[in-house]
């Protein structure tokens, strides 16, 4: 089966099933960490798989953009390997596919990147500063993600900048959002005393304030009988003499609170 007749077969959905497992060597991570098996749908690019791998190791502040998913595959006929560098696009479950079963194995890579040194007491008051490995395609807002991160903080990216400060040139730069951090730093003197800060931006827009509701009030016992004879009315009838009792259509409120509906009548 060719690359490109299993990639229609997952865009038609035809003969396929929804989901498979893939096998996936990840020493690069850590020494003890031989391989993680993955449960993947036809659909699942390779930059996925490499974020899955991240989070299931709690590693989700390393950066992404370091590694990659290669696949080794071996034609038995001529007895050769070949190893195949994976874009972040490639489907490893249709490329899996395409190949018997043992024939192909999937590993984490790493690319080369380099140590970026931030200050970041913006995001935590207690901290002065944190070293990350990053890569040479990381950008700034990418790189406030994994900051982020490192810190658990559910805000987001647009409240913050990267600055480039240089003290003794009395020189500060805020770094677009594609602007790559590393290649950055590449380009600074040996001796500078350049360095990388995290500012807020003031024209963020504010947190959206908590709401609470507002309680609703809950008629009282001795208020149920008054209620229920206000929605009786009576009326008379000549012929028979009698009384029927006429409702009214009852009104239902609800209590936030408990979440129980109450029916007055």
């Amino acid at each position: 089966m060719s690359i490109v007749y299993a990639e229609e077969q997952v865009q038609e959905g035809i003969g396929l099933p929804f989901t498979t497992t893939i096998k996936v060597y990840a020493r690069c991570l850590r020494p003890d960490i031989e391989y993680k098996t993955l449960s993947v749908t036809w659909g699942t690019r390779a930059s996925e798989v490499v974020a899955t791998l991240l989070g299931k190791f709690r590693m989700r502040h390393r950066d992404p953009r370091l590694f990659y998913l290669s696949m080794e595959v071996r034609v038995r006929a001529a007895g050769l390997r070949t190893t195949l560098v994976l874009d972040d696009d490639a489907r490893p479950a249709a490329l899996q596919a395409c190949h018997p079963k043992g024939y192909s194995k999937f590993s984490l890579q790493m690319r080369p990147g380099g140590l970026v040194k931030i200050y970041d007491s913006a995001l935590m008051s207690s901290s002065q500063y944190k070293c990350l490995l990053t890569s040479e395609r990381t950008t700034a807002d990418e790189l406030l993600a994994i900051l982020l991160h490192c810190y658990d903080s559910t805000e987001g990216v647009e409240r913050f900048s990267l600055y480039e400060v240089c003290p003794s040139q009395e020189y500060e730069r805020k770094l677009h959002p594609d602007d790559l951090p590393l290649l950055v730093q590449r380009s600074w003197p040996v001796d500078s005393d350049c360095h990388f800060r995290v500012r807020r931006n003031p024209r963020a827009p504010p947190l959206p304030p908590r709401t609470i509701p507002a309680p609703v009030e809950v008629p009282k016992e001795e208020d149920e009988p008054s209620r229920a004879l206000s929605a009786l009315s009576l009326e008379s009838d000549d012929d028979n003499k009698r009384y029927s009792p006429v409702y009214k259509f009852p009104s239902i409120s609800y209590c936030r609170e408990t979440k129980n509906d109450y029916l007055y009548i």
